[in-house]
Formats: structure tokens, sequence, C-alpha cells
């Protein structure tokens, strides 16, 4: 069992203002991840949290505890009872705020300052919907509270390229860039950081990361789930602009970065703009756009809607690490299975030498690195082995690191907990920047302009049928699931 790691230098001492505290991300995400960094004795030594929304959703500073504490009981990982929630209790208040009348916000703040004493930094989250992103950064700069502050936006990041320049210039008009922290979940986990680790702390693995040993690449985020009655934001989003800019191609940028000088955020976030300035436009030829069977009847949804509730694409990459490998996407809702995966198809060999037994034969999936995103996650390596018995006969079979079983639990941080401690440091390594993101949407315009019409696909399935022409000759690593030998 590995050893407990050392727990590092708690940030500076804070004010973090959650604009949206009565909302369904604070309520499920934001203040039982903060409780439990509080728990883990990562929160500054000395911090305040105050609870923000319009007036029409006001609460005392009793109800926001009393709200607080509903939210930790139902979706945190640790009870919300003892001197460990007491402390945290009493670091809470609310401050209503509204398009100028924001003083019972600023007396909040003004009142946690006093409390604190010193210069604590001032960290918002803007936990709101898009459309209120922009008066929200607004207020912030109206007030003064913006100064010397840093911010963190929620997705979606614009819906285009002329959105998201418009909200990146709103957002700089009120904080540079050194502020400004675009928060994606999925870059908060485990396994985004263990990428860094699998390809520039091993020698076996970094000389294979490359074209010449790597055939195709696969990210395959499918949800079960439908839209859960969220008929207002989907429509007018749909699954690509939901997921796949904001998720899947960040988590592209890693797998396929050059190595940084540093493991430090400018140096990082350099080579990951450097792929995203490498993606060819997409072109809406290898892109397949799915819509679960019943969307249409949804609860406000158009009856006859375009909206994809599942794509499918293949992005190919110019450069000299990556010419040649198409990287393949998928995701969507109503699916067979929840799952994060990236795979990594490693080449054939030249000459096959060994029989294959037919079902490896049939399968073709001995020869992959599956790093897998689920909290807490795993990577496999499949591999051929010679098959006991006298003849020379190949079988597939699989090595599993496990995080969950190699390392003590409560090292584990969520995604949201990993990126709201890393905000409290000022650290920007698992943020995007504004210049990838508009990068993102022009080379995502091509598809904007003209996609494909939906096609229809039976809730739990894998999607359209047509998915498997886009990776001909490859497969899909899911849904295949197959029975394996493990060594952990």
């Amino acid at each position: 069992m590995a050893q407990p790691a050392q727990s590092p230098e708690p940030p500076a001492d804070h004010i973090i203002v959650l604009f949206g505290a009565t909302g369904d991300l604070a309520r499920r995400k934001l203040l039982p991840g903060l409780f439990h960094l509080a728990r883990a004795g990562l929160m500054p030594r000395r911090y305040r949290i105050v609870g923000t929304a319009p007036a029409a959703e006001a609460l005392t500073d009793q109800e926001f505890r009393a709200h607080a504490q509903q939210a930790v009981a139902r979706f945190g990982r640790s009870r919300p009872e003892g001197p460990d929630w007491e402390a945290f209790a009493d670091a809470l208040s609310f401050g209503a705020a509204d398009t100028g009348a924001a003083d019972p916000l600023m007396t909040a703040v003004r009142e946690a300052e006093a409390t604190l004493g010193g210069k604590p930094r001032r960290l918002f989250h803007l936990a709101v919907p898009p459309v209120a992103f922009t008066s929200m950064i607004d207020l912030l700069g109206a007030t003064g509270l913006a100064e010397d502050g840093k911010v963190i936006v929620e997705k979606p990041f614009g819906t285009d390229l002329a959105s998201a320049r418009a909200l990146n210039a709103a957002i700089h008009a009120v904080f540079d860039e050194s502020r400004v922290f675009r928060i994606d979940h999925f870059l908060g986990k485990e396994a985004v950081d263990n990428v860094l680790a699998l390809r520039f702390a091993n020698g076996l693995l970094e000389p294979l990361w490359n074209r010449e040993h790597i055939s195709h690449v696969q990210i395959d985020v499918p949800e079960q789930i439908d839209i859960q009655g969220r008929a207002g934001f989907f429509e007018g989003t749909g699954t690509f602009r939901d997921m796949v800019v904001t998720h899947l191609f960040q988590l592209l940028g890693f797998v396929a970065m050059e190595p940084p000088v540093a493991l430090e955020a400018d140096a990082l976030r350099d080579e990951q703009v450097k792929v995203f300035h490498s993606m060819r436009a997409l072109d809406p030829a290898h892109v397949v756009r799915g819509q679960y069977t019943g969307y249409r009847a949804e609860p406000g949804v158009d009856p006859e809607s375009d909206t994809e509730t599942f794509v499918a694409l293949r992005v190919e990459i110019d450069n000299w690490r990556w010419a040649g490998v198409p990287f393949h996407l998928r995701t969507g809702k109503a699916l067979a299975e929840g799952r994060h995966l990236v795979t990594l198809g490693l080449r054939e060999p030249v000459l096959r030498m060994f029989p294959l037994d037919a079902r490896a034969a049939a399968d073709g999936r001995s020869n992959e690195l599956v790093i897998d995103f689920d909290d807490p996650g795993s990577i496999t390596a499949h591999f051929l082995v010679k098959e006991p018995g006298p003849s020379m006969r190949l079988a597939d079979a699989a090595m599993v690191f496990n995080y969950g079983t190699s390392f003590a639990a409560q090292n584990f941080l969520e995604g949201y907990e990993h990126l709201l401690l890393e905000a409290m440091r000022g650290n920007q390594s698992l943020f995007t920047r504004s210049d990838g993101v508009e990068r993102l949407w022009e080379v995502a315009a091509p598809l904007l302009d003209a996609p494909p019409a939906v096609e229809p696909y039976a809730r739990g399935s894998w999607g359209p049928d047509s998915i498997d022409a886009l990776v001909a000759p490859y497969r899909w690593h899911l849904p295949v699931r197959r029975r394996v030998h493990t060594s952990e």
C-alpha cells in the first residue's frame, strides 16, 4: 500500500463568493466539495464562503447554512456533523445581488473580510446560466469587488466563435487572463494528471506515444442519462456544444500535446493550444449526429427538433507526432453505459507469425492502452499471451492499474474539489485559456455551418449504426466487454 501523500501548504486566506449558491451545481458539487476540502485540511487556514443569488431567492445566513447542510448530507462524501461541520457552517454567510442592486452582497463580503482581517484574496465562482455571465462580470467590475480577485467561469464558453470572442472580451474588460479560471470538471479528474505522469515519467511509454506506434485514438464519454427535463438548455445547445468543445477536445489536448518545458500552467497550456492549432477544421462528412428515440416527445422539445443528443466524429491533427492518426470522439445521452475512456490503439507487428485464438481474432482489441477516467479511475494494457496448452496459440490478457485498490481512498479529490483547490492556489494548469477556446470554435465552424441531419438511435444502444463506418477499419472500444486475465 502506498503511503499517504503529505498535505501540501494550504492556500492563502480567501473569501469565496458563490454566485448561484441556491442552484443545482452549488448544491450537488460546490458546497459538498468545499466541505470535503475543509475536512481534508486543504482549505485556507482562514476563509469565508459568501453565497449569493438574486434578491428573489435571498436567504438569511442561517437559511444558507441549513441549505448547505442539506446539500452536503445528500451529495457529500462526509456527514455534515461534529466540530468539522460546525467550523465550516460558521464560515458561511449570504448576500443577495441583482444587476444594479448589489449592496447586500457587498456588505456580506466586507463583513467576511473584517472577520478574517488582513488582506484575504477573493475568488468568485459563477455557477449561473451562461446568459448571466456578462451581467455578473459587469456587476463585479462596477462594484469594485473584482479588484485583485479571481473568477471561475463555468462552461459553455460561448456557442460559436463570435459568442466566445464576445464573452472573452467582456471578461477581459474586468479580469485579465491571469485571473480567469474557465472550469471543466473533466480536467480535475485524477486520470488527467495521470496522463501526464504516464507519458512523461515512464521511459517505457513516451517513446511509443506517436504515429509510429499508435494507429488510432478514441475518446469515449457515453452517458446513460437522458436530458433529464433540461429541454430549455439542451434545445439551444446540443451535445456537440455541451460536451465536445468543452470536454472531449480538452482531453484530446492533454493526450496529444508535446512534452512541456515544465509542469507549469503557462508551459502546459502552451502545448495544449498548439494541439488545437494543429487540428484540421472539422469535416461534416466525418461526423455522425444522432437523436435518441423519444427525444422529440420530451416536454419543451420542438416536435421537429434537429438537436443532436449524440455525436461521433473524426478529428485529424496535422503535426509531426500525429499526422495520419485518426482521433475518434463519441458522446451522447441515453446510451448503454456511462463511461469515460481514452483508448490508444497500438500498431500491429509488421509480421504476424502467431495464430490467434478465434475469439481474440474476432475481437481485435488485444493491442490497446485504455485510460478510464471514471472516479477513481484505472489504466489497462491489453496484450496477447500464449494460451496454456501444447499448441502455440495466442489469447488476449490485460494488466490493470486501479486507483481504487492501489491508494488510500482519502487521498482522492473529485474533479470540482481538485479544481477549486487549484483556483485558490492560483494554478491555471487545468483551466482553459481564451485563445484555446476561440481556436476550438474556429475548428468547429464548418460543422456548425453545415451539420449533417440527425439519425435516430434506440435508448440503451451505442448510437446510430453508421458510427461503425466512421471508425473503420478500427472498432469502438465500447461496447465490447470481455473477460480477461488480469494482474494487479
